[in-house]
């Protein structure tokens, strides 16, 4: 129990204060987060939705967040990531109030449209915000805390979305907004006077890094690792668009026991993840690990084909936690890792713009192929497909990491001829 005890000790050590709050602010806003996993649900038994008019809408949300990620990003880069955040909290927990009253697909598709977007503001300006306020030798551990603390918050909201849920879908949208509040107005008090890391050594770095790659769109390598974590969450956002479906569907779950099962993603990812990238960051290469989580999130899925069982489902969430712990935190390092100060912006908000694109793709693509085949064919998918993004994923950080070396040497050349001369 000492080591237990000890490793954790290890593993949460060394964080600056900064970093701890922000990851508060995210905590407080995820333990509210309960209208978007039962939202499948609401659409096609309370307001009497088709599958597909929800897949749609569902989309629509998607695409909700690819425009609020970019703008986002934009925004970061111009105004600061401390502006973005109150914005999007505060402005976005109104909203849900609002959605509460749509009906119509027309005003239902409109509403959550800018729901979304308002809401994924927030994504590219928190990316950077971690990164600004971490100590930059923990930068990947300061993403897992923050992660952890969203996972903890998922692992409440759910879990208490789906007690709600049995008495009322318009409690979600309540609670889901005043958390929303509650986390832009301590964020505000808390982070209106912080002030950041900002190394002296790491500026002729970030100097020369600049001058070679000014823009993600024109970076190549990185817009083709933006593409293959698009796919990743095109598999992963299943969990939280056709896997609840699935769960009523076919194993006919109550919303509390769907809140549940939801909720052991959360509390698995919390219970782990600081601990795993504590272990294995600086041993194992993230070209390993990443596409490792990848292959894992595709037999989650594949694994419901195989057994046909209640217990099968707390297996393949079990694993699905673990492919997310695997690939998740080390993908927003890569990100990190390829950009400064100045650009951070524009590279989380195309890093956040591949997983809102996911949004737009995931419940269509899942809703379409099991209107047409069924959920074992959609489970048989998502594997094949995560095979093919694992071996993208491999081939493509290897490139990145080994651009990043020849970086470094040459910058640490240069600056060695300096010295002499």
């Amino acid at each position: 129990m000492k080591r237990v005890l000890l490793l954790y000790r290890n593993a949460f050590g060394g964080l600056s204060k900064p970093a701890w709050m922000m990851s508060l602010v995210m905590f407080i806003n995820r333990s509210g987060a309960m209208v978007t996993p039962f939202l499948g649900v609401y659409l096609t038994e309370m307001l009497g939705y088709t599958l597909k008019e929800a897949g749609l809408i569902l989309s629509i949300y998607g695409l909700g967040s690819v425009c609020g990620s970019f703008l986002g990003g934009w925004l970061t880069d111009r105004v600061g990531h401390f502006k973005v955040q109150f914005f999007s909290l505060t402005l976005g927990g109104s909203l849900y109030f609002l959605l509460l009253h749509a009906r119509q697909f027309e005003y239902l598709a409109a509403g959550v449209f800018i729901l979304s977007l308002v809401n994924d503001c927030l994504r590219p300006a928190n990316s950077a915000s971690i990164a600004y306020y971490a100590k930059p030798d923990n930068v990947t551990r300061a993403f897992s805390l923050n992660r952890m603390a969203l996972n903890l918050g998922f692992s409440i909201g759910p879990a208490l979305g789906g007690l709600l849920a049995a008495v009322s879908y318009h409690w979600l949208f309540i609670a889901d907004g005043a958390t929303c509040i509650a986390a832009g107005i301590f964020f505000y008090f808390y982070f209106r006077n912080q002030q950041g890391h900002r190394p002296q050594r790491y500026q002729s770095t970030d100097k020369a890094i600049v001058a070679a790659i000014r823009s993600p769109y024109s970076d190549k390598l990185y817009l083709l690792f933006a593409l293959l974590c698009c796919a990743f969450a095109i598999i992963f956002f299943q969990f939280i668009s056709t896997l609840p479906l699935y769960y009523r569907q076919v194993y006919t779950l109550s919303e509390g026991n769907i809140g549940l099962l939801l909720g052991l993603n959360g509390l698995t990812v919390f219970l782990l993840e600081m601990i795993v990238v504590y272990l294995l960051g600086e041993r194992a290469r993230k070209a390993v690990l990443i596409p490792a989580g990848v292959l894992i999130l595709g037999f989650s899925f594949v694994l419901l084909n195989l057994f046909q069982h209640t217990s099968v489902l707390f297996v393949a969430m079990l694993l699905l936690s673990v492919a997310e712990i695997l690939a998740m935190p080390f993908m927003a390092t890569m990100s990190v890792e390829r950009s400064v100060e100045s650009n951070r912006g524009a590279y989380m908000g195309l890093y956040t713009i591949s997983y809102a694109a996911a949004h737009v793709v995931a419940p269509y693509l899942g809703t379409s192929i099991v209107s047409g085949y069924g959920f074992d064919t959609l489970w048989w998918v998502l594997g094949g497909m995560a095979v093919v993004t694992a071996v993208g994923l491999y081939l493509v950080i290897q490139l990145m990491e080994r651009e990043r070396l020849e970086q470094k040497t040459n910058i640490t050349a240069e600056a060695s001829e300096l010295t002499t001369t």
